[in-house]
């Protein structure tokens, strides 16, 4: 991974739009600070999209979409995309997956949880489970005593075994049926909402984030770039990212942010 000062300044200046990570990228400690929500803020008033890629739960995404300054969230790790359309002031939702196979897997997905917990003491139904609409999300040390190594890898294994796909997080292994991910939702936001192709734009969006679940994103786009923080995955990044900040957490989001509107701003 490269300092964030080998990404070229003309690149920077071609850009759309932001994707990023929430937990651990936009939050720092489980804390979303002011740095965080004026430097997305800014991004938009400087014209560019600016986009939430996360695993949290539909809930979440709620709020998330209506209440922060961003231009559409896609959550629980590609099941869905969330849109607020201020012109008839109505929330947009698009689910990968119909409300009756929703309702059907979340029956299986309990199951599944139970046999989890049972099996690997120490782990947690994520805290946020009551809000989520298609994937399970156990927690290994958002509110729980932090499990080692070989836990998490159990709790994946658990979750492969059951036929679901298994991702961890920075903070959760989260578990779901289907073959999607971040990007492919992402991908699908892009084109209903803004008309655009990602793949014909594809280096004109950066990618912010710090986790294992992220490695898709790592690995599609030219300008991706981890938080510090990523290196605590180094064992674990299927692909890293080509570039990485050198703060952690919210205050890497706000250097790569300060970066970007550096070079778009008039001079």
């Amino acid at each position: 991974m490269r300092s964030l000062a080998a990404l070229a300044d003309g690149a920077l200046a071609r850009l759309v739009g932001v994707f990023a990570d929430i937990d651990d990228t936009l939050t720092t400690d489980g804390k979303l600070p002011s740095i965080t929500l004026a430097a997305m803020e800014r991004l938009q008033a400087a014209g560019l999209l600016v986009v939430p890629i996360t695993g949290r739960p539909a809930g979440w995404c709620d709020h998330i979409a209506r209440m922060w300054p961003v231009d559409a969230v896609v959550g629980e790790n590609g099941a869905f995309y969330f849109r607020y359309d201020p012109r008839q002031r109505k929330l947009v939702k698009r689910f990968l997956a119909g409300e009756r196979e929703r309702e059907a897997n979340r029956a299986r997905l309990a199951e599944i949880g139970r046999t989890i917990l049972a099996a690997v003491p120490g782990a947690a139904l994520a805290s946020d489970q009551l809000y989520r609409e298609a994937d399970l999300a156990i927690d290994y040390c958002e509110d729980v005593p932090r499990l080692a190594p070989q836990d998490v890898d159990r709790i994946v294994a658990l979750m492969t075994a059951a036929g679901l796909t298994a991702k961890v997080s920075s903070i959760h292994v989260n578990g779901w049926f289907g073959a999607y991910d971040k990007l492919s939702m992402t991908r699908t936001m892009l084109q209903e909402c803004f008309g655009r192709s990602l793949d014909a734009d594809r280096d004109r969006f950066v990618f912010v984030g710090d986790s294992p679940n992220d490695a898709p994103m790592f690995a599609y786009f030219r300008l991706a770039v981890g938080v510090a923080n990523v290196a605590d995955f180094a064992d674990r990044l299927e692909t890293p990212p080509p570039y990485v900040t050198q703060a952690r957490s919210a205050a890497g989001f706000v250097e790569l942010a300060e970066r970007i509107l550096a070079i778009r701003r008039p001079r």
